[in-house]
């Protein structure tokens, strides 16, 4: 069994609520006091876990590239995996697909994670060879996401996008050049959007596989967003399409508290 680190009250506290027992050590800062420390702390020992002080050598030691907060776990390793294979099996008149194509970058992968998550997606495709994998930076960034969206590693994107059309997906790339926006596009249907990395782009085998190609208006001074902002953009505007034909992947849309 592969094991990981945990760090940060997103990431220790999102494994506690999933998979308490897959925890198998929590090592905090007893120099923190605050309400957010005691009430993680409580619920930690609460659920039976071993809690350790730990000074914030030993915490930057576990966690050295991610900001721990003071709180740092061990697990085991859980990330929700799907063969390409499998998922066309499961594709629906309902189905919502994010496609990252070469997005390397730990915590933007981890937030498109989280994003997907909460839009609904059904799966996350990436390539097997261009794109970020889930380390201690990408966990923090998705909050416990990478547990519950299963992430589809593929050899060749361009021919796994082919597969997911004669499926029946509609799969729309973003590219800022195009006249065509992300609202000029029916997504209640099996849909999906590719999104490339900040300053590249989609591959340009990529773009000629997508269906069509739209872009995000921009109406300020800057070219571009960040791709898991980008990302947003696009997911939470095919949910309200979907909310607004009474189709959504779990009911009703809850408003996120944050």
């Amino acid at each position: 069994m592969k094991h990981c680190v945990l760090a940060g009250f997103h990431a220790v506290g999102a494994r506690l609520r999933l998979d308490p027992d897959s925890i198998q050590t929590v090592y905090i800062d007893p120099t923190r006091r605050d309400k957010r420390m005691r009430e993680m702390r409580e619920k930690l020992i609460a659920a039976g876990l071993r809690v350790m002080n730990a000074d914030a050598r030993r915490l930057d030691g576990l966690s050295p590239e991610v900001p721990h907060q003071g709180i740092v776990a061990l697990a085991e390793e859980r990330t929700s995996e799907l063969d390409f294979a499998d998922l066309l099996d499961q594709i629906t008149d309902d189905t919502l697909l994010l496609i990252l194509d070469g997005v390397t970058d730990p915590r933007n992968f981890g937030a498109c994670l989280r994003t997907a998550d909460a839009a609904g997606v059904q799966a996350v495709i990436v390539p097997r060879d261009r794109s970020a994998r889930m380390t201690p930076a990408a966990a923090k960034a998705a909050a416990g996401a990478a547990e519950t969206v299963p992430v589809v590693a593929v050899t060749n994107l361009a021919s796994a996008i082919v597969e997911l059309k004669e499926a029946g997906v509609l799969v729309v790339g973003t590219a800022g050049e195009t006249e065509r926006s992300i609202y000029d596009f029916d997504q209640v249907r099996a849909f999906a959007w590719v999104l490339g990395a900040e300053g590249e782009g989609l591959r340009q085998l990529t773009r000629r596989r997508c269906d069509a190609l739209a872009a995000i208006p921009m109406a300020g001074t800057v070219e571009s967003l960040n791709v898991s902002v980008a990302t947003g953009v696009c997911l939470f505007e095919s949910l309200r399409q979907r909310i607004a034909a009474g189709r959504t992947p779990h009911g009703l849309a809850k408003v996120d508290r944050i």
